[in-house]
């Protein structure tokens, strides 16, 4: 096991080769922070090219982290714990439990005992339709209810996180909304609908949305709150400077925007005539499909987060021309 000086400030980050967590690292290196050890399962080589030119001290597998912390801590200036099972349709109640909620309560057991700073990755799954509204008050996260089985396992470790007496000397769990961006290119059919909606594009000229099956939505009238991963890692980075004001936090634009709205603004990047077909949402889904996402973001505000978030139309405009086009990585 790798044993480093009790001097050395080192910045953890798990799930590192995978979409957010490698984008944090990338943003670390801009600002010279270069004494990274990433944790990871590193099985996958394709996820693995999202680490490729970043500056790293080591990489570390998952199952051999908790041992390697327990060895380290004192060399441990802060953790992003970003690493998780995020299959959406995940139905094995068991992984989920271990590896979205019993791990983190790991990782915060040691952060408490150590008093080593932690963010984390919560999810607006747990916000499940939206009939409780979205909001970040944690006196209202009892009465959330997820849609599906990863949902629910954030929302426990979000429930245990806040009932706990001993904290982190400073602490952030962090409702992502509906992230896009680079480095999401290994996730298949998990990676955003903005990744996907290019690729039918770039295919077939067309693009296909799901009908509103509710007399309150008109088809493609779906919304979401479509948030660019770099602005996502910008608010971890502000967060690890600003260390204070510990809780939960929505993280998104604030602004839900349509689906007729992304299909517009990827066409219009592209060069190309804009051209929607509607087509029947899966009847296996469509009793839990999401017809509203937004962030309620007065909180992360309140607390002086200084920096506007990206519109859908720069967003989605970064990602093809600088990213997807060619398949660049950030």
């Amino acid at each position: 096991m790798i044993k480093f000086e009790k001097t050395t400030c080192m910045i953890v980050v798990t799930g590192a080769a995978g979409f957010i967590g490698s984008c944090m690292i990338a943003r670390l290196n801009e600002s010279n922070f270069n004494n990274i050890i990433a944790v990871d399962v590193f099985q996958n080589e394709f996820k693995n090219q999202n680490l490729a030119g970043k500056k790293l001290r080591a990489t570390i597998d998952r199952e051999a982290f908790l041992p390697w912390l327990d060895e380290n801590a004192e060399a441990v200036e802060f953790i992003f714990h970003l690493g998780a099972h995020t299959d959406t349709t995940e139905q094995d109640t068991d992984i989920l439990r271990k590896l979205n909620t019993d791990y983190s309560k790991a990782i915060w057991k040691r952060c408490v005992d150590e008093q080593i700073p932690l963010i984390y990755a919560s999810s607006a799954a747990t916000y499940g339709a939206g009939e409780n509204g979205f909001s970040d008050d944690e006196n209202t996260l009892e009465s959330l209810e997820p849609l599906n089985a990863y949902g629910q396992s954030k929302q426990e470790f979000d429930l245990w996180a806040i009932s706990q007496e001993q904290k982190p000397l400073f602490w952030a769990g962090l409702k992502f909304f509906n992230v896009y961006g680079p480095n999401e290119y290994h996730k298949e059919r998990m990676a955003s609908v903005v990744y996907h909606s290019f690729h039918k594009i770039i295919e077939s000229n067309t693009l296909k949305l799901f009908k509103s099956h509710r007399s309150d939505f008109e088809d493609g009238e779906q919304k979401r709150d479509f948030l660019y991963v770099k602005d996502a890692v910008e608010v971890m980075y502000w967060l690890m400077h600003h260390r204070k004001n510990s809780g939960i936090y929505n993280i998104g634009t604030g602004e839900a925007r349509s689906f007729n709205s992304l299909a517009t603004v990827i066409f219009k990047s592209l060069g190309l005539e804009s051209k929607v077909e509607y087509v029947d949402t899966p009847e296996d889904i469509r009793e839990k499909y999401q017809y509203f996402t937004e962030a309620d973001i007065k909180k992360i505000k309140s607390i002086g987060y200084p920096m506007d978030f990206t519109t859908l139309e720069a967003g989605v405009d970064d990602y093809i021309k600088n990213y997807l086009l060619n398949m660049t990585y950030y």
